[in-house]
């Protein structure tokens, strides 16, 4: 078979899966989940070998150290991606749940009742863990999953596909719940955008070009996940230490992902004070500092920032510095330049901290907090298959309840229209 054919084939084995998966008890879901968290384990030699293969073909591409960061698998990583299966399965089961009742006039009761997408289809670069992190939501809400990773994590995400479809196999759950794509070909993933009668939707991860790769060519709705302009406001009010201290975590504890802060927003009343300290901070970990005109008259030894630097998702150690004169104008800069991500305000001011709260137009708002917390993982919700920056019909990081919908549900006792 050709890849036409053979990427035809997987989307409608996924689809036959999608049909028992979503009416399998909670019971057998999380059996499953629990078993790919123990043979992830059991074979994470297999799995260190194979993505070292990957690492190996994408240092001779000359990937970038973020893109590397992101490929990395190591012991305490696969340990981490299983942690986040063990969370899943603690997860109340969304499948099934009656999310709301009222009654009409005529007696009728009617609801809404939580239901599986279907069949989903995640296409994503270098992110090994993506790859179970997708399956086991996917799973736990009663989908089914093709997963289409880059041509740089081939080897990891055939061997994560294997020891995932064997759990299943051995929990007696259909193997084609999770299926991997076994090509890298850019074909391979335009004919699988075009199969709006197997697949229900579409969720790629990855840079900027890739989702409007995806967008442009796809016939199934696409929930986005564009690029993180991540922004910090340190107010007027804000503790200096505390400040500094969230701002570095932000943008030095690996700065080669989306929720990495990119733009740092001072006001102008702190600016003398907090900025020295936080430059000769950011300095000793090699972050290049850009800023402002006026960020340059406190740090003159910078480089002054252009227009293109505020909307840019740098995922490396670059930071963009602008003052601003009060909350407003921050929200203002944030409203024109940020990507709908994620922005945290660090302040005293309970006023602002609010007004920053409900202005801001973000899928994730944080107060006085790195925006490194924007992650299923930290939020509680096990593991992410993604972070929508578009609010159909979900907003921020996505976790099993935001891989359902709902139908109606109606009780009666004879009823029937008559107008």
């Amino acid at each position: 078979m050709n890849i036409r054919q053979e990427i035809q084939l997987i989307a409608q084995r996924a689809k036959e899966a999608s049909l028992v998966v979503a009416t399998l008890p909670s019971e057998m879901k999380d059996k499953a989940l629990s078993m790919m968290a123990k043979d992830l384990i059991d074979n994470k030699e297999i799995l260190l070998a194979e993505n070292r293969k990957d690492l190996e073909y994408a240092e001779s591409k000359g990937l970038s150290k973020a893109l590397l960061d992101r490929l990395t698998l190591h012991e305490e990583g696969i340990e981490g991606i299983a942690e986040g299966l063990r969370q899943i399965v603690v997860l109340p089961d969304p499948v099934g749940e009656v999310v709301k009742m009222w009654r009409r006039p005529n007696g009728l009761l009617v609801g809404k009742m939580r239901i599986p997408l279907g069949v989903i289809g995640v296409i994503y670069e270098a992110r090994p863990n993506v790859t179970v992190d997708a399956a086991g939501l996917c799973l736990k809400a009663g989908n089914a999953v093709i997963l289409r990773g880059g041509s740089e994590a081939i080897n990891s995400n055939r061997a994560l596909g294997s020891i995932l479809q064997e759990a299943l196999a051995k929990s007696s759950i259909p193997p084609a719940t999770v299926q991997v794509v076994p090509f890298t070909d850019r074909e391979a993933e335009e004919e699988m955008l075009k199969l709006e009668e197997f697949i229900d939707v579409i969720i790629p991860r990855g840079g900027e070009e890739l989702i409007r790769f995806v967008v442009q060519h796809s016939l199934i709705p696409v929930i986005k996940h564009y690029k993180g302009v991540c922004h910090i406001f340190v107010d007027a009010t804000a503790d200096t230490e505390m400040a500094i201290d969230i701002c570095y975590n932000a943008k030095v504890q690996r700065p080669g992902v989306c929720n990495a802060m990119e733009t740092l927003l001072v006001h102008q009343e702190i600016a003398p004070r907090f900025l020295p300290p936080m430059a000769k901070r950011l300095q000793k970990a090699e972050v290049e500092i850009r800023g402002c005109s006026r960020t340059s008259e406190i740090l003159p030894w910078i480089k002054e920032t252009i227009e293109e630097d505020w909307y840019a998702e740098y995922l490396d150690l670059i930071l963009a510095i602008k003052i601003v004169n009060d909350v407003g104008e921050a929200i203002w800069h944030i409203g024109k330049y940020g990507s709908s991500h994620t922005e945290a305000i660090v302040t005293s001011d309970y006023n602002n901290a609010q007004r920053f709260l409900r202005e801001v137009d973000s899928s994730t708002v944080l107060v006085n907090a790195s925006t490194r917390f924007s992650d299923g993982f930290q939020l509680g919700l096990g593991a992410e298959i993604g972070i929508s920056t578009t609010k159909l019909h979900v907003f921020g990081p996505m976790g099993v309840e935001d891989l359902t919908t709902t139908k109606f549900i109606i009780y009666g006792n004879g009823q029937i229209r008559t107008s």
